[in-house]
């Protein structure tokens, strides 16, 4: 579950909240369709974007809070985004206002939204900075090492924490079409792990990205030695190493972090 997702149903409990929700877009526009935003009389959860049109649906969606019941019918406003809101995208915004109560039937498709799978292995610095920003995006993260004692207390949210020994063991169960992120505290375990996943990729092709942490030459031996495992150049061209998109060469895990964040989402994974 989204720290977004925690924070409605918490607002829930202290009475109706309007959901503010993307129904409609033509052209151009600050969110895509089904981007949403929660509504209390003092505070917002989560975001539409686009500046003057989010503030005016807040204070449409506070109107709402103010004059309608919670059975109160859907409305849905039409915003132009030119000079009336002081916008140039050029297109047009259909906003959908919804009152919503504790177990009220939209919560349900709503709450159910998962982020993609995302499976790191490693719970050094770099695997802990790639966590915590990974949990503030759209990715359901599962954080796995060998080693007691090694996830911090409290985990972030949506963050599932996991021991495996022997570590490898872990890829035969991931979610498919997980990503894939590796760099445990040792070189030996990386190989195995690297191993595991081409040998899920041979058996079911699911993983749609499998990224190792290193420099050239950690591949270049990587790659041998898998060689000598019996994988061919194909099946080597799957892994991502090093990881990152080009070009941000800062090797601090925050600056690895997104690096690593803006490659996957540019793969759209």
């Amino acid at each position: 579950m989204t720290p977004q997702n925690r924070q409605l149903i918490q607002a829930l409990t202290q009475g109706p909240v309007v959901l503010v929700s993307v129904d409609q877009v033509q052209g151009s526009g600050p969110r895509e369709e089904g981007a949403w935003m929660a509504v209390t009389p003092t505070a917002i959860i989560n975001t539409i974007g686009g500046g003057h049109l989010e503030f005016e649906a807040i204070a449409l969606a506070r109107e709402r809070l103010a004059q309608s019941s919670t059975e109160a019918p859907v409305q849905r406003v039409r915003f132009a985004l030119g000079p009336a809101l002081g916008q140039c995208c050029g297109g047009v915004v259909h906003l959908k206002f919804e009152t919503l109560h504790e177990g009220h039937p939209s919560l349900s498709p709503l709450l159910s939204r998962h982020g993609h799978p995302l499976a790191l292995f490693g719970g050094g610095h770099v695997g802990r900075a790639i966590v915590e920003v990974m949990s503030r995006l759209p990715y359901a993260v599962r954080w796995i090492d060998s080693r007691d004692q090694i996830f911090p207390d409290p985990l972030p949210d949506g963050v599932e924490a996991e021991h495996s020994d022997p570590v490898q063991d872990a890829v035969a169960d991931l979610v498919p079409g997980s990503a894939v992120l590796i760099m445990s505290f040792s070189h030996a375990e990386d190989l195995d792990i690297v191993s595991a996943c081409l040998k899920r990729l041979r058996q079911h092709n699911d993983l749609p990205y499998v990224g190792l942490i290193g420099s050239a030459t950690k591949w270049a031996t990587f790659r041998r030695r898998l060689q000598e495992r019996g994988y061919t150049e194909a099946e080597l061209a799957r892994i991502t190493c090093p990881i990152g998109i080009p070009g941000i060469d800062g090797k601090e895990p925050e600056v690895i972090a997104i690096a690593v964040a803006a490659q996957l989402l540019a793969r759209n994974i």
